[in-house]
């Protein structure tokens, strides 16, 4: 379908609107440490926004209405998970994350898993596994951007890939985490509005949620079933138990997603993170699944079934909504790829150039790396995802279960379990991720019976345990720094809700001049007992 002037005009504004909000803290972002993550000083408001849209992608407006179009009700198992999923995130990982990544001086998830789990290995692995998957991540968010814009503007996909991710490559490169965060936050109310809009009105087309029941029945009665259309899944409840968890527990494996704790303005932050994300949650997580079963009864003989949501916005919906709905599935897009396209600067800035070839990298040449290598993968994403990577619910699926089976134990334990240690890390992140990967290689899933992301975690859950039983034990400074992390030092009320960011480089300078100097030693104190 072409577009008509009114939809290039919204179009324009909202990206022009995106543009500028990478300008305007362009200005702010002086050092890598505001470049990258904020500079700490993200509120839980926006926090909860980030985390959410960062999570969603486009798989919630195509990938999820498609797979729930071919499957039926069965899909509607990772929407039950998903929306648990910010309680679990948050709940599990927050406040202790923070701490902890704050104490080590962490400015990004695979340099926060090497100080955690001192060794080469470490960093080598993680970083491997992460540039890989979440690369695969960035193509199924160019690739959605294509198809939106292309469904919108009547444009070839290539040009329409090549104008979507180049407004998202732009603001992440020019403002940092700050413009992904602020862009994030307008991005989910839009995500939210528009899709809430074309639940209505396709309720309304199938008379209400008792005519979409009786509709399927009518089409297939299996659609309305536990086990997916025709059955396809009877008695494999791995598959079902790896549908609720991939997304119940999965989002603490994911590297692009955790960063959002370390970059909160406070560990007590992550209180009302859980709230606002939560609420945001219900109010958008299960409507795009059912979009995409109503779209079975209004769309029988669509011949792409990602494009469910676009399709109907027009079909249903006066055309300038329909432009302001479909600009919400480009937010859904924008809002995880500039996440990731921010995680790949910060990791091949950070965890390569500087661990690896400039290790005495000054901070401006820090900024400059990390805002050349967004720019780079950039480029190189559209590449290729020019050439039409397999489709978004297929690609994100196995992304996600990869990243979220590699890391999620070792990001997991890292806060809860003082004895896991290097060893256990790596063999954890290698077994779960060659795990996940090997299932969908060989198709294992129809074989055994077991979700790709079950089975993933199952192995990396294994490794980490045997794994930490041997090799060098956790330091005993790392795990008074654990405990620091969770609050189990017994210090006096008032001082635990002093704020630590502010007086811990004031007392550790004291500490270092005390230790430098023989003062001590003058007052009467041996050097040992200090």
């Amino acid at each position: 379908m072409g577009g008509s002037v009114l939809e290039y005009v919204i179009l324009i504004i909202y990206m022009g609107g995106m543009m500028y909000i990478g300008v305007y803290w362009d200005k702010k972002s002086n050092d890598s440490e505001s470049y990258l993550i904020g500079g700490r000083k993200i509120g839980a408001f926006i926090t909860a926004m980030t985390l959410q849209t960062t999570s969603m992608s486009g798989y919630m407006f195509m990938g999820g209405p498609a797979q729930a179009y071919r499957e039926g009700y069965f899909t509607l198992w990772y929407a039950v998970g998903d929306g648990g999923g910010a309680i679990f995130n948050v709940g599990f990982l927050g406040k202790r994350m923070r701490r902890l990544s704050y104490f080590m001086g962490c400015m990004s998830p695979i340099e926060y898993l090497e100080k955690r789990y001192p060794g080469k290995a470490t960093r080598l692995v993680a970083g491997i596994i992460a540039i890989v998957f979440v690369y695969g991540y960035v193509l199924a968010q160019f690739l959605s951007a294509g198809k939106t814009m292309s469904q919108l503007l009547g444009i070839p996909v290539p040009i329409a890939i090549i104008v979507g991710a180049g407004v998202i490559v732009f603001y992440v490169w020019a403002g940092g985490y700050m413009a992904v965060a602020w862009t994030d936050f307008i991005q989910g109310i839009v995500m939210v509005v528009s899709m809430i809009l074309i639940f209505v009105m396709s309720l309304v087309q199938v008379g209400g949620l008792t005519g979409l029941n009786e509709g399927l029945t009518d089409v297939d009665p299996t659609l309305t079933g536990l086990w997916g259309k025709d059955n396809m899944y009877t008695g494999q409840w791995g598959v079902v138990a790896g549908a609720v968890l991939i997304y119940l527990i999965g989002y603490m494996g994911l590297p692009h997603v955790v960063i959002r704790h370390m970059a909160m303005d406070s560990p007590y932050t992550a209180r009302r993170t859980v709230a606002i994300a939560t609420i945001w949650n219900q109010l958008f997580i299960f409507i795009p699944y059912i979009i995409g079963l109503m779209g079975i009864l209004i769309l029988p003989n669509i011949s792409d079934p990602e494009m469910v949501v676009l399709t109907l916005a027009y079909k249903l919906l006066p055309r300038v909504i329909a432009a302001i709905v479909l600009v919400g599935i480009m937010s859904a897009v924008m809002s995880t790829a500039d996440a990731q396209l921010m995680l790949m600067g910060t990791m091949l800035g950070r965890d390569i150039y500087q661990r690896y070839i400039n290790p005495n990298a000054s901070d401006a040449q820090l900024l400059k790396i990390s805002r050349g290598c967004i720019a780079a993968v950039g480029i190189v994403s559209v590449i290729i995802a020019l050439i039409q990577p397999p489709g978004v619910f297929g690609l994100v699926i196995f992304s996600f279960s990869s990243l979220g089976a590699a890391f999620l134990p070792s990001y997991f334990c890292a806060v809860w379990w003082k004895k896991a240690n290097t060893t256990g890390a790596v063999a954890s992140m290698i077994g779960g991720c060659l795990t996940a990967t090997c299932w969908v290689a060989f198709n294992l899933q129809n074989v055994t019976g077991m979700h790709q992301f079950f089975a993933g975690l199952i192995v990396s859950v294994i490794c980490m345990v045997v794994g930490s039983q041997f090799g060098t034990p956790v330091s005993q400074e790392m795990k008074d720094l654990i405990d620091r992390a969770s609050c189990k030092l017994k210090i006096p009320a008032g001082l635990a809700s002093a704020n630590f960011k502010q007086i811990a480089p004031e007392t550790e300078g004291v500490i270092n001049f005390l230790k430098e100097s023989d003062y001590m030693e003058q007052a009467g104190f041996a050097a040992k007992t200090f």
